[in-house]
C-alpha cells in the first residue's frame, strides 16, 4: 500500500446536539446517583420519545450505559417509555445476549400496555437466529400469541425472511411447508423462500419454488423476476442472467430502477464497466431515473474495478445533478481513497461529509482505523479510535477487533497492554469477544513478558464477574496454560452480562 502521509486527524466538532449532550453526560458521569439526580429533574430536560430514541441509538455501541439510562428513566413522574425506546433497548440486551434483562423488559413493556408488538419479536427473533439460535427463534414464533401478540401473515414472511438472510434456507423452506396453509402464503413468502435459495446460489430450486407458487394460482411480481436476476448473478450465471433481463424487456415487464441497479452493479462487480455504464445511460433514455443508490452500486464498481478518480468524477456529477450523497456513498470513496494510500483526501472527503449534515459512522471511522493499521500506523489508528470517544460515534465490535489484531504485528509488549485493554473495554461496553480474540490477547500477553496483566485479567478482581459462573476466575492454584486450558474448553458462551442483568418490577 506504501507509507501513508500524515493528514490533520483533529477534525472540528460541531456544536452538540441535546441527544449528543445528553449521550455524553451519561458516558462521562461515574457517579449512578448523581446521574439519576440530574436525568430525573423536571427542571433539566423535558423528555419525549423522540429525544430517548435518539439518545439510545447514539449509546448503541455501549449496552450497559443504554440499559442504565433506561431504567432511570423508568422512575421518571412525568415521562413514560413507549413501545419504540422498549424495542431499542430489548435490541441492545439482546445484541449483548444478556437474554434475562430481554426478557424482563418484555415482560414489563406488557405490563405498562406498550406490547409486546409484532417489531418486538422481530427483534428477538432476529437475534437469536444471529446467535446461532434458529430452532428457538422458530419456537418463540410459536409462542407469540402466549404473550399477547398473535402471528400473522406478516410475521411469518418476517421469520422467513430473517432464516433464509442467514442461510437457513433449508429450515426456512421446512417451516413453509408445513405452515404455509395456516398463514395463506402469499407471493412475498413465495419470494422470500425463492430469494433464499438464490442467495445459496441454488437457482434451480428458486424456479422450482416460483413455478410451485405460479401453479397455485399466484401471479409473480417485478420483485419475483428482480430476485432470479441478482440469483443468477450471484451464482455466477451471467448469461443467464443477461438472457433473463432481456426477457423481461421482451415482455414489457415495468423494468424498474432496482433491476437497472442490479444490472449496473453486477456487470461492474464481474469487470465489464463498459456495459454497466451502457446499461446506466440506458435506464436514463428509458425514462428511469437512478436513485443514489444505483450511484453508489456505479461508485463502488469504480473504485474496485477502475479508478476511484473516476469515482470521484461520478460523484461529482452526482452532486452537480441534484443528489444529496448519504453516508455510504462517502464511505465507499473513502475506502477507495484509503486503499490507493491517499488518506489526506479521504480526510477531506470526510470534512465534507460533516459540511453536507451527513455524520461519518463507525464504518467511517472503521475505515480509516483499518487501513493505518495495515499500513503499520499503528498511533494513528489510535488516534482516530480517540476521536469516537466524545460519545459522537461509539465503536462497534468490528472496531475493537481490527485494533485488537493490529496490536500483534509489531510483537512489542506495550502493543499487547493495548490489546488487552481493548479487551477489557469491549467487554465492560457489553460485547462479547470471540473465544479466539480471548485466547490470542491472553496469550499475546504471556509470551511478551505481562503475565501479571494476563492474570489481572483472568482475575475476580477484573470483569470476569460478569461472565458465567462456570467461568474459569482464578489462576492462583494452578498454572496458566492450564488455566487457559479450562477457559478455552469452557468456552464464551452463555449470557455474560446475567450477573448485571436490570429487573423492571
Amino acid at each position: 500500500m506504501g507509507t501513508i502521509t500524515t493528514p490533520s486527524l483533529l477534525l472540528p466538532l460541531p456544536p452538540l446536539s441535546l441527544d449528543a449532550t445528553i449521550a455524553n453526560l451519561i458516558l462521562t458521569t461515574t457517579n449512578s446517583k448523581t446521574l439519576s439526580k440530574t436525568l430525573l429533574d423536571t427542571n433539566h430536560f423535558k423528555w419525549s420519545t423522540d429525544l430517548v430514541d435518539k439518545i439510545l441509538k447514539r449509546l448503541w455501541n455501549h449496552g450497559p450505559k443504554a440499559l442504565r439510562f433506561f431504567k432511570i428513566l423508568n422512575h421518571h413522574c412525568h415521562y413514560s417509555h413507549t413501545a419504540s425506546s422498549f424495542n431499542l433497548v430489548i435490541d441492545i440486551a439482546a445484541r449483548m445476549r444478556d437474554y434475562k434483562t430481554l426478557w424482563n423488559l418484555v415482560d414489563h413493556m406488557r405490563s405498562r400496555h406498550r406490547g409486546p408488538t409484532p417489531k418486538t419479536f422481530a427483534i428477538v427473533i432476529e437475534r437469536y437466529v444471529s446467535a446461532g439460535k434458529p430452532d428457538r427463534a422458530i419456537k418463540l414464533f410459536l409462542s407469540m400469541h402466549e404473550h399477547g401478540c398473535p402471528q400473522d401473515l406478516i410475521s411469518f414472511n418476517t421469520l422467513l425472511d430473517i432464516l433464509c438472510k442467514s442461510k437457513r434456507v433449508e429450515k426456512a423452506h421446512n417451516l413453509f411447508r408445513i405452515c404455509r396453509g395456516r398463514f395463506r402464503a402469499d407471493v412475498v413468502s413465495y419470494n422470500i423462500i425463492a430469494n433464499g435459495w438464490c442467495l445459496v446460489k441454488r437457482t434451480p430450486k428458486a424456479l422450482e419454488v416460483l413455478k410451485e407458487m405460479v401453479d397455485g394460482g399466484i401471479e409473480p411480481t417485478l420483485t419475483t423476476y428482480n430476485v432470479m436476476l441478482k440469483g443468477y448473478f450471484r451464482a455466477g450465471q451471467i448469461k443467464e442472467a443477461w438472457d433473463f433481463f432481456l426477457e423481461m424487456k421482451k415482455r414489457n415487464c415495468e423494468i424498474d430502477v432496482v433491476t437497472y441497479t442490479t444490472m449496473v452493479h453486477e456487470f461492474g462487480v464481474v469487470g465489464d464497466l463498459s456495459k454497466a455504464r451502457r446499461i446506466f445511460n440506458e435506464m436514463v433514455k428509458d425514462g428511469v431515473l437512478p436513485t443514489i443508490v444505483t450511484y453508489n452500486a456505479l461508485i463502488q464498481v469504480l473504485c474496485k474495478k477502475d479508478s476511484v478518480e473516476n469515482a470521484i468524477a461520478v460523484f461529482e456529477e452526482m452532486v452537480w445533478k441534484g443528489y444529496l450523497p448519504n453516508s455510504m456513498t462517502y464511505n465507499l470513496l473513502i475506502r477507495g481513497l484509503c486503499h490507493v494510500g491517499k488518506v489526506e483526501r479521504a480526510m477531506e472527503f470526510m470534512r465534507r461529509m460533516k459540511d453536507d449534515e451527513c455524520e461519518p459512522n463507525v464504518q467511517t471511522y472503521n475505515l480509516l482505523i483499518r487501513y493505518y493499521c495495515d499500513a503499520g500506523e499503528l498511533e494513528k489508528g489510535l488516534d482516530v479510535f480517540d476521536m469516537m470517544a466524545s460519545g459522537q460515534c461509539l465503536p462497534n465490535l468490528d472496531t475493537y477487533n481490527i485494533l485488537i489484531s493490529s496490536m500483534f504485528v509489531r510483537k512489542k509488549p506495550e502493543d499487547l497492554v493495548v490489546a488487552g485493554k481493548l479487551l477489557i473495554e469491549m467487554i465492560e461496553r457489553g460485547f462479547l469477544p470471540r473465544r479466539f480474540t480471548f485466547n490470542r490477547v491472553l496469550n499475546g500477553l504471556l509470551l511478551t513478558g505481562n503475565q501479571g496483566f494476563a492474570k489481572e485479567i483472568l482475575s475476580d478482581g477484573c470483569f470476569l464477574s460478569d461472565f458465567p459462573s462456570g467461568f474459569p476466575g482464578s489462576v492462583h492454584s494452578k498454572g496458566i496454560p492450564d488455566a487457559l486450558h479450562e477457559l478455552y474448553a469452557d468456552g464464551l458462551r452463555g449470557n455474560f452480562a446475567s450477573s448485571n442483568c436490570i429487573e423492571y418490577v
